[in-house]
């Protein structure tokens, strides 16, 4: 197995990266698209329920009205909230032997993803860049400056993340996974992130929140913010909360 940067996943997640100076002259081969649906058009058909009640029909509700939202108020949300919405996505459930397990599954525990949250409006907490401290349950200050006009522009410019109140941002420390799974864990890593942020999207909708996943930015720009040198460590995943507008 060769050294992290020179296997094939290292390759293609470097080589993907989005940068202001070639995201316009990047090469997009040419893939005729796919039907939409896939159906076998002559195996037997069995129709299935479309109502479902029951004790559990809270969730069955919050998973029908999940969507991404880009509007959002002024309004502050508070500690408490952004505490749950932590804990929903990379809480400690519980430990066995050295792993803590999380509300969100990993491949082999390992759980490479790392948590940063910038912070606008949030009670009780200045403004500021932290570090998801997952074993103390607790965020590390980064930065006392107000971070998200600075995401907004290393998104893409993407405007409604300036009137977010939160940004959680998703990094990858690769070796702690790659180490034991070579090419393959990049494919993990990936499917980490997107539980992760289910998880977020899900906790926001259950607290009147709302909230948008975000996969387009200036890679080594947000590196930069958040002081990740884009090599060990490099951002994969973001998603906005605040108040539905």
């Amino acid at each position: 197995m060769p050294e992290l940067n020179h296997s094939i996943a290292y390759l293609y997640f470097q080589q993907t990266k989005f940068d202001r100076k070639t995201i316009n002259l990047l090469p997009r081969p040419n893939i005729r698209p796919a039907e939409p649906f896939k159906r076998y058009e002559k195996a037997e058909k069995v129709l299935l329920p479309r109502k479902w009640d029951g004790e559990h029909s809270n969730f069955w509700e919050l998973l029908q009205k999940r969507r991404s939202e880009r509007r959002y108020t002024q309004e502050p949300i508070s500690k408490q909230d952004i505490a749950l919405l932590l804990w929903a996505s990379q809480g400690v459930t519980a430990q066995a032997g050295p792993y803590y397990l999380r509300t969100a599954p990993s491949a082999g525990a390992l759980y490479p993803i790392e948590t940063y949250v910038a912070l606008g409006r949030i009670d009780d907490i200045e403004p500021g860049l932290f570090h998801f401290d997952v074993r103390g349950f607790q965020l590390e200050r980064l930065s006392d400056s107000q971070p998200l006009s600075d995401v907004a522009t290393s998104a893409l410019g993407q405007g409604f993340i300036r009137s977010a109140s939160a940004v959680f941002i998703w990094s990858a420390i690769f070796r702690r996974n790659m180490a034991k799974y070579g090419h393959r864990g990049l494919r993990y890593i990936f499917l980490d992130a997107g539980h992760i942020c289910q998880n977020l999207l899900l906790a926001a909708q259950a607290l009147g929140f709302g909230a948008c996943p975000i996969a387009a930015f200036y890679d080594d720009e947000l590196n930069e913010l958040l002081g990740l040198d884009g090599q060990e460590e490099s951002v994969l995943y973001m998603a906005t909360i605040g108040t539905k507008a």
